[in-house]
């Protein structure tokens, strides 16, 4: 019998990055994976291929759009759909092949197959029915989250698609109806949208990105509006009738009304996603879970079982690559004798539309909730001298600092490469600092960034461009 320090099970950002740090620390590591390719949902069907979709078809409609204005004159572009699905999955070969180069260099057996946890130590990989039982120290239990389904609603990847149907149709849809206002939906909802899709939203909430900054949601909607967004908010779908050469979806209002049907040629459920556990036997192995199916986990990563850890979206928190990246860090430096830690107050999020929209800390409604007493900077991109020569003037910086402190609690951004820019925000929040510290730093000149700088002035009503 095969035996470890630590055992991994799942591939995907947080699971990889554990078993690399635990490597580097001196034990000896095995990762278990279901599926062909390692890297989970985020490099196969997720946060990678999303973003190869999202570049492709924004370049289409530069092309389409922007390139006159800037004095560059080109024929009007045509969709190769099969070549830009090709170029999707160069990009995730290319991903997948470096984790794979990540295990061998850092000397990480990969055990291909299904595994259960037997028990504290002890981990049963299945492959083609057959199966071996590994012992090891550790367990760190890695194994992601899956689609929300709705009920009465099947989705079959072709007509009713979840994400990851979504990431490879086949053709264009002429009516593309999305089920859930919330990052994925409008990321994908963007890419069809400029390839050609009448695209709908439908939302069971009053708004669009529930737990985003609200004024930052409400500007947003109106920028996807005039991209031709279509959305029905405080509305639900309560069946899709797929008889028919086209898709009838019956929608009513979340509070109760008179329904109506909207027809449309692929219908995207996208309503969030849930823990996977499924076979990994934890109810045997006397592992316990929340009331929404998470695994339940202390301070430090570990489970009511001695040895058994937990990290990612199997666990409470945001269901965001990097924070399980920084939980598989942190969850090995604590087995291996160190200090490991997140500061789960300072982890941005992003929506990789055009604009971006990105945000780190809290919101508005946050601390009006708490009964923080905050002061806000805004700067528009209005006023930003890069963005106006480049005719990118969509969005605004919003600085938030404590009224007595002057220490900044967030920063949300809505405009170009806002998913770029958030991170001197981190880094300020990381180290505590204020916005007469953000302020204070000089930026370079001409850049978007600049914005940031002045919304941190406009906190002490100070900015200079507005």
């Amino acid at each position: 019998m095969a035996s470890y320090d630590l055992v991994v099970i799942g591939t995907g950002p947080g699971g990889y990055v554990c078993a690399i740090r635990a490597a580097q620390l001196g034990m000896k590591v095995a990762v278990v994976e279901k599926n062909a390719t390692l890297g989970g949902t985020c490099l196969n069907v997720g946060c990678m291929p999303s973003k190869a979709l999202l570049h492709a078809s924004e370049m289409f409609e530069e092309a389409g759009h922007s390139f006159a204005k800037m004095g560059v004159s080109v024929p009007a572009p045509k969709l190769d759909l099969p070549a830009m699905m090709n170029f999707k999955q160069q990009g995730i070969d290319g991903n997948v092949k470096g984790v794979e180069f990540l295990m061998k260099k850092n000397k990480i057996d990969v055990l291909k197959g299904t595994g259960k946890i037997l028990g504290a130590g002890k981990v049963e990989v299945t492959s083609d029915g057959k199966s071996e039982t590994v012992e090891t120290k550790n367990i760190v239990i890695a194994t992601g989250s899956d689609i929300a389904r709705l009920k009465g609603i099947e989705i079959d990847e072709k007509r009713i698609v979840s994400s990851t149907g979504a990431l490879s149709l086949e053709k264009v849809p002429e009516k593309l109806l999305i089920i859930g206002a919330g990052v994925i939906g409008l990321e994908l909802g963007s890419v069809w949208r400029r390839l050609g899709a009448d695209v709908m939203v439908v939302e069971f909430l009053d708004r669009i990105l529930p737990g985003m900054d609200g004024e930052v949601a409400k500007q947003f909607q109106r920028m996807l509006e005039k991209q031709g967004f279509v959305f029905k908010l405080g509305t639900k779908v309560t069946a899709v009738d797929t008889s028919g050469k086209t898709l009838q979806a019956k929608v009513e209002p979340a509070a109760g009304g008179a329904a109506e049907t909207i027809e449309a040629d692929v219908v995207l459920v996208c309503i969030g996603r849930v823990p996977y556990t499924e076979g990994l036997g934890l109810k045997d192995a006397g592992v316990a879970l929340d009331n929404r199916g998470r695994v339940e986990i202390d301070a430090h990563f570990s489970t009511n079982v001695k040895g058994i850890y937990a990290i990612g979206d199997v666990v409470a928190g945001p269901m965001l690559a990097h924070k399980a990246e920084d939980e598989g860090v942190a969850c090995a430096e604590i087995i291996a004798g160190q200090a490991g830690h997140v500061n789960y107050d300072v982890i941005p999020g992003v929506v990789y539309t055009t604009p971006e929209v990105s945000s780190v800390g809290k919101t508005e409604e946050d601390l009006k909730q708490a009964g923080v007493a905050y002061t806000v900077g805004k700067f528009p991109f209005t006023a930003n001298g890069r963005s106006k020569v480049n005719q990118t003037t969509d969005g605004f910086v919003k600085v938030l600092a404590d009224a007595k402190t002057d220490r900044v609690l967030g920063v949300h951004i809505v405009g170009i490469e806002a998913g770029e820019m958030i991170h001197e925000a981190c880094v300020l929040m990381e180290f505590g600092g204020s916005a007469e510290d953000l302020a204070r730093t000089c930026h370079a000149h001409p850049t978007r960034s600049e914005a940031i700088k002045e919304a941190a002035l406009a906190v002490g009503k100070r900015a200079i461009h507005m």
